[in-house]
């Protein structure tokens, strides 16, 4: 008799059925696993001795074939511990054949026989609430399992004995609660801006880029604030809606970082250091992971310190910001993740920081800062909305009381322009919400240009030489910053002030 389990294996965040075949034959005793397991799956089979052990039971001295169809995919994580163990009590009668077929199983086996928590939870219950089976998870992940459906059939388990007793009618073990993540263990959650002094041009560039979902580049010498200013735009974004919690945990439950077995409610923030790889940032490696840019999806990705990130990583982001996905190219596959991030980028005009400061300046100044900032290359600065200065603050500015605004009075400024951008879009019939989404044929809609705009915009397309993507980003700005002014036109003060925040190539005119 052959024994059949449904379990799953991920491509992207994606799940794809596997059918684990279990055979008891005649013969000289063998474990073997077939199907293109890696090293990880091919382990399994010791795991699932020493479990069955552990709870007294012992294979049979017969040939014991495991197959995981389909055949051709490669197999990959320790997930696939307990649908192999429950194969194996299958073909051997202990458990019930008919009702195994109605549920898909995943999670790593201890030695003990405990159940471990594995990576992909979520998006294995998504898929095995579309195909309407139930779900065998560890106990530790069922709180986020049951948000893949109301009506999803979850038996979370801390054991193996606690299967085997529930399917024997000896234990029930019943639907697990479903968990939230406290927003009190959300990360930055204690900062605020009003902790900043001074740089009022650098927070009025922030509110815009929290209220569009614009990019945003912050130029300027070492201690002026850069880091303080990014590590609190996640204070005044909104929580994510429903509909993007389950799309975020998904990602963050395929790398494992989700918290507490929980849905995510704080959009997250991903700060990863300047040494970081090309895999590392858009995703890949050898077991093909989500990089940075979709672990930030969603949310804010702050890259410190820009020029000294490799020049490929840095490259490889011009894809992701301009169709929000990140594709990891493979010769057997192509895997696509989310990654509908925010870049808030910030660094030195020059290697030792002080190029505009001739008192601190280096000897090689201005030839350091040319040649440090040429690092970065124009197609991806094309890509940045919003390039600001973030100029020393003076020690008297330091010894000021701190600013009566803070992150409350931004946030609810903030959320009441993104819901106007809501509504537009959705009497639009668009499947957007923020004006840094809006392209083509929706972007000219959305755009109202008075005359006097309409001029000014024209003449600094034409005398700066903008691209049609920097035409098209100054639009978006502009239109976030009369949405924040509450103004259904875009006048000519709103298009002066997005032009003020574009980068301006050295040897290009101003506009005066």
């Amino acid at each position: 008799m052959v024994a059949r389990i449904n379990t799953a294996a991920f491509q992207g965040v994606e799940a794809k059925p596997v059918d684990v075949q279990v055979h008891i034959a005649s013969g000289l005793p063998a474990f073997t696993i077939v199907g293109l397991p890696n090293k990880a799956v091919s382990e399994a089979k010791e795991r699932v001795r020493a479990a069955l052990s552990a709870l007294g039971l012992a294979l049979p001295p017969k040939r014991i074939t495991v197959n995981l169809s389909p055949a051709d995919t490669i197999k990959e994580g320790s997930h696939f511990d307990l649908p192999i163990a429950l194969g194996l009590l299958t073909a051997m009668d202990v458990l019930p054949t008919d009702e195994m077929r109605d549920f898909l199983a995943l999670g790593e086996l201890a030695l003990d026989g405990t159940l471990t928590a594995v990576n992909g939870v979520l998006p294995a219950a998504i898929y095995a609430n579309r195909e309407n089976l139930g779900l065998i998870c560890p106990a530790s992940q069922g709180g986020e399992s049951v948000w893949a459906g109301e009506d999803l059939p979850v038996l979370a388990a801390h054991s193996l004995m606690d299967l085997i007793n529930h399917f024997k009618g000896v234990q029930l073990l019943t639907r697990p609660t479903a968990q939230l993540q406290d927003p009190q263990d959300a990360p930055l959650i204690s900062v605020d801006l009003a902790d900043i002094k001074g740089q009022e041009s650098a927070k009025r560039a922030l509110e815009i880029a929290a209220a569009g979902g614009h990019n945003l580049l912050m130029n300027g010498p070492p201690g002026s604030g850069k880091s303080l200013l990014a590590r609190r735009l996640p204070t005044i974004l909104p929580p994510l809606s429903p509909e993007e919690a389950l799309e975020v945990s998904m990602i963050h439950s395929l790398a494992g970082s989700l918290p507490e077995g929980g849905l995510m409610r704080t959009r997250p923030f991903r700060d990863p250091h300047h040494s970081a790889s090309q895999a590392a940032l858009v995703g890949g490696g050898h077991q093909v992971r989500p990089g940075e840019v979709s672990l930030a999806h969603k949310g804010v990705l702050f890259l410190d310190e820009l020029p000294e990130f490799q020049r490929p990583a840095l490259e490889a982001l011009r894809q992701p910001l301009e169709s929000g996905e990140a594709v990891v190219a493979r010769a057997s596959a192509h895997v696509t993740f989310p990654a509908q991030f925010q870049l808030i980028a910030a660094m030195n005009p020059c290697r030792c920081g002080f190029l505009d400061d001739p008192a601190e300046a280096c000897s090689r100044a201005p030839k350091c800062g040319e040649d440090y900032q040429n690092r970065l290359s124009g197609p991806l600065l094309d890509r940045i909305d919003l390039h600001v200065d973030v100029p020393m603050v003076p020690a008297v500015d330091l010894a000021l009381p701190p600013p009566k605004e803070t992150s409350a009075d931004v946030f609810a400024r903030v959320n009441q322009a993104r819901a106007v951008q809501r509504q537009r879009f959705k009497d639009a019939g668009a499947a957007i919400a923020l004006n840094a989404h809006a392209d083509g044929q929706l972007l000219e809609k959305i755009v109202n240009l008075s005359p006097a705009a309409e001029a000014l915009l024209n003449e600094a397309a034409t005398r700066t030489r903008l691209s049609a993507r920097g035409y098209h980003r100054i639009q978006r700005v502009a239109r976030t910053i009369a949405d924040l002014d509450h103004t259904l036109n875009i006048e000519k003060h709103h298009v002066a002030e997005a032009l003020s925040y574009r980068r301006r190539p050295p040897g290009r005119q101003t506009i005066t």
